[in-house]
């Protein structure tokens, strides 16, 4: 017999997404949806094909978060129903199955609910993932690979678009560094506490005498800028440089000089791009992501004035915050949750899912013990 009462399990998974619900704003949600709809099926809609696909892809999120929380909503009518009827006919395998089914709705609103704690002004647009190799040597530009996979391969699960936007590399192996996309509802948000120091421990399979290497990569996570964001920069703020692209071990890819570095004199912060056809549209990429970073700096700089006003604050996102141990044992942790897991291959291979979702929740929490 099960131990599970589901008269108390029930209610409780009833409360929890009404909870959600409240957050989430449904009525505001559908009102998203009416509208998005009238839009979508304006006759001179792709007479835009940017807004176009601006507004099917809104249509489409907002859709599939509605869907999700109304099929929750039925997953725990089926489930009440199916305890009632295996109550009824004493059937240890249906009550079986509902227990199983009870875990996965459970994991399905803590999905939910780690969601609604993404309440940042910037948190629904899209991420743009910076990596970059750092003390380690060869080891270190191996990792800025390693997580560029992971990142890339845990978008791929979720069934996100992503787009590669310069890719440095590495003369021996690995990349210097690298700019990728990661199209998705709240990809910023989720993506923002991945931010910080990544530390590799392994056997380093470039050393010929087996010697263990610690190397480390620095992961930057910022949103993507609309068109709508106020964010001017003075053209004589900006020096572009023009360069040939180029491939892994300097090969050239690029017979023009297509590729494009852009720094921000006042502040230094300069942006390469070379993975597009044209030198127009490389610098109209390295643009957007200038005006991301610029946007950023600027928020960073307000929150730095609030937090002298208010203190000291232990938590520091630039420090480390995951150690990757291959050897002498197996684990990934994060230094700022805790939360570990023993198989690093599946992390590396994009289950990363727990780490972020532990993240979020960590990070909220520091909000209201600094609030």
């Amino acid at each position: 017999m099960t131990s599970t009462d589901f008269s108390v399990e029930i209610p409780r998974l009833r409360s929890t997404l009404a909870s959600i619900e409240q957050v989430t704003g449904i009525a505001a949600l559908d009102a998203k949806i009416v509208d998005l709809e009238e839009q979508a099926s304006d006759q001179n809609l792709w007479d835009d094909v940017d807004n176009a696909q601006k507004v099917t892809s809104a249509l489409s999120h907002a859709q599939s978060e509605r869907r999700r929380i109304s099929e929750l909503a039925d997953r725990i009518d089926d489930l009440e129903v199916m305890v009632q009827l295996a109550a009824e006919e004493d059937d240890a395998d249906t009550l079986a199955e509902a227990e199983r089914e009870l875990i996965s709705i459970h994991k399905t609103l803590d999905e939910l609910e780690v969601r609604t704690l993404l309440s940042g002004e910037y948190d629904e647009r899209d991420a743009v993932v910076t990596i970059r190799a750092g003390a380690g040597g060869v080891d270190a530009a191996d990792f800025a690979e390693m997580l560029m996979r992971m990142y890339l391969r845990w978008a791929e699960r979720h069934g996100y678009a992503t787009k590669v936007m310069d890719t440095s590399y590495a003369e021996e192996a690995g990349l210097k560094s690298v700019t990728f996309q990661i199209s998705a509802p709240f990809a910023y948000g989720t993506l923002s506490v991945e931010g910080g120091t990544h530390r590799l421990v392994r056997i380093s399979p470039f050393d010929n005498q087996g010697r263990r290497q610690t190397s480390f990569a620095a992961v930057e996570v910022i949103p993507l800028i609309e068109q709508t964001d106020s964010i001017e920069i003075p053209e004589n703020d900006l020096k572009v440089d023009v360069f040939r692209s180029s491939g892994p071990g300097g090969q050239s890819v690029n017979t023009t000089d297509s590729a494009v570095r852009m720094t921000h004199l006042p502040t230094g912060t300069v942006v390469s791009m070379q993975d597009e056809k044209s030198q127009i549209q490389n610098r109209a990429a390295a643009l957007r992501v200038m005006q991301s970073r610029l946007l950023l700096l600027k928020k960073a700089e307000e929150a730095a004035e609030r937090k002298e006003l208010a203190g000291d604050v232990k938590a520091s996102w630039g420090d480390q915050m995951r150690s990757y141990v291959l050897n002498p044992y197996q684990m990934v942790k994060d230094l700022r949750t805790e939360y570990q897991e023993g198989n690093p291959s599946s992390v590396f291979d994009g289950e990363i899912d727990e780490f972020i979702d532990a993240g979020i929740r960590w990070r909220a929490e520091q909000l209201k013990l600094n609030s």
